[in-house]
């Protein structure tokens, strides 16, 4: 009965797209009007952000049923969306004719395509670690074709597809995945007993990027440790204060700008079970600045400290999750059976570990991200990132940044990348709409 009410609704107030490339002179204006519903705004955000889109601006309102928000994107040079097929893809992805819709709707993130058996890992992070799961894998005959892998606050994140060696398709023996599930789950606890460790091995289709946010943040990675001290100026500037008059909690958000800042943070309200119904991002400059008025899925603002201490927490590991840190190496090669395996051993070999890797297959060729850092927390060394290259083929990794600019890792706590910056910019706050929060 509630899906056959959502399509009477969406037939009868079906989402209206306007992309306009006249009003402004640096960027692509994305209109999108619809009937409002948790998590409409986390499906329009997530189909910019898939398409490497850059928001530097957006207008939010949801108050009421109606939704209707304004984005202005680029394209990664920073020139307006031109492209014909692009446009059409973003009438047809949001328009009314679009998988933008009911089933989709309570289940964001969802994507299609069954030629894959993935799995989902978290535990645990230490030098070493995607190569040990490399290898795993290798050992029972199965190629990793897509893998994307987190690491924040001493916890690591990954979904890994993977294929069959022999007949190229998912792997669906009941024995053989148990043994899979066995041996990843001993390789990600053998380093803390006392945290868990999950594998989880289907051949259903996830969003990765929204996948990995759930998995940390069911995790509870962005609990620290009792009486760890946070280096002020290394964290994002995020709060959270009540306007009173409004019934709202307004939550600021100051930090660097990167790629899908905004996904990040949307992602991390929707599956917090808040609604936002105002909202104003600015990121036309190296700081972003992105203001929400939320309340709770209950209608509630927040109602404690306690919760707004936990808001704050979630927003900034949702920010740090991605940041690249460390020094980022591009491999691309023909794939080939074992080659993760092959490529992070001797980076394990080599002291280095990854903090963050992307590895995608395409027609055959595997190309590969790998953000790296020195395992004992030092600065990477020239000489051993030249060596490893000379290990793997110069002309099939190359660096992609300045060794010379990378910062050295607290050596305390070689696997905590801590991110940010202090910035200012305006806010209700500012204005004396809102009080602080009591």
């Amino acid at each position: 009965m509630d899906d056959e009410y959502e399509k009477f609704i969406r037939r009868m107030n079906p989402p209206r797209v306007v992309i306009d490339n006249d009003s402004c002179k640096n960027a692509t204006v994305i209109q999108v009007d619809s009937a409002n519903k948790h998590g409409i705004l986390l499906e329009v955000v997530q189909v910019l952000t898939d398409l490497n889109l850059v928001i530097t601006k957006a207008y939010i309102s949801s108050d009421g049923g109606w939704f209707m928000d304004v984005f202005n994107v680029t394209n990664q040079e920073g020139n307006k969306i031109t492209d014909e097929a692009m446009l059409d893809y973003i009438m047809k992805s949001l328009g009314p004719d679009s998988s933008f819709a009911s089933s989709m709707r309570r289940s964001v993130g969802v994507t299609t395509g069954m030629d894959y058996t993935s799995i989902e890992l978290i535990g645990s992070d230490r030098p070493g670690l995607l190569s040990e799961v490399s290898a795993v894998l290798m050992n029972l005959k199965c190629n990793v074709v897509n893998a994307e892998v987190w690491t924040h606050n001493t916890r690591a994140a990954a979904i890994m597809q993977v294929t069959d060696e022999e007949t190229g398709g998912i792997i669906n023996d009941p024995e053989r995945l148990s043994m899979m599930k066995q041996l990843l789950c001993n390789v990600l606890r053998c380093s803390n007993k006392l945290r868990d460790a999950k594998t989880i091995v289907s051949d259903g289709v996830s969003h990765t990027e929204r996948r990995l946010h759930q998995l940390m943040f069911a995790d509870r990675d962005y609990e620290r440790a009792a009486g760890e001290v946070l280096d002020e100026k290394e964290r994002p500037n995020v709060s959270v204060v009540n306007w009173q008059d409004k019934d709202y909690s307004v939550v600021t958000i100051r930090c660097k700008d990167r790629p899908k800042l905004l996904f990040d943070t949307i992602c991390t309200l929707t599956d917090m079970q808040y609604v936002v119904f105002h909202g104003n991002v600015d990121a036309e400059g190296p700081v972003a600045y992105q203001e929400y008025c939320i309340r709770h899925i209950d209608g509630s603002p927040v109602k404690s400290d306690a919760e707004r201490q936990r808001v704050i927490q979630c927003l900034e590991a949702a920010i740090e999750r991605r940041v690249s840190e460390g020094l980022k190496l591009e491999l691309c090669t023909t794939d080939r059976v074992g080659l993760l395996s092959d490529v992070t051993r001797i980076f394990r070999e080599n002291s280095l570990t990854v903090t963050r890797a992307e590895v995608t297959t395409r027609a055959g060729k595997a190309v590969n991200i790998f953000y790296v850092r020195d395992s004992s927390g030092y600065p990477v060394d020239a000489k051993i990132i030249e060596s490893v290259r000379q290990t793997i083929g110069q002309t099939i990794l190359r660096v992609k940044g300045n060794i010379a600019e990378l910062n050295p890792v607290p050596q305390e706590s070689p696997t905590r990348f801590l991110f940010g910056g202090l910035f200012k910019s305006r806010s209700f706050c500012n204005f004396g709409l809102v009080r602080s929060y009591s």
